[in-house]
């Protein structure tokens, strides 16, 4: 006996309960006036790249482990922030990363 298949080209595949449900072009669109912008209180698409986001630069660091307090003083002098450090090449290293909003008085 042969089991039918779980997906017949006939039938539409079931939605999961984490997908949104299927809206028309109009009804993506939103209500005008409405504040949150878009379907499910999500801001649109321009409102989350407007020009008044803040961008940054970024930096990589290799970092000596018999010098790293140093280092990370040096460049947080400079206006950098610390994000993540990771292990570098070799196990005597570390790699430091680093970021700071584009346009400060130091870049």
């Amino acid at each position: 006996m042969s089991q039918p298949p779980l997906l017949s080209m006939s039938q539409p595949p079931l939605l999961s309960m984490s997908q949104p449900p299927l809206l028309s072009k109009s009804q993506r669109r939103g209500k005008a006036g409405d504040p949150a912008g878009g379907p499910w209180g999500l801001p649109r698409h321009a409102d989350r790249y407007s020009p008044h986001m803040q961008k940054w630069e970024y930096v990589t660091v290799p970092v000596l482990i018999h010098s790293t307090k140093m280092i990370l003083d040096n460049w947080g002098e400079d206006g950098w922030e610390l994000v993540q450090v990771v292990q570098g090449p070799n196990p005597e290293s570390l790699v430091a990363y680093f970021k700071r909003p584009k346009g400060s008085p130091t870049a």
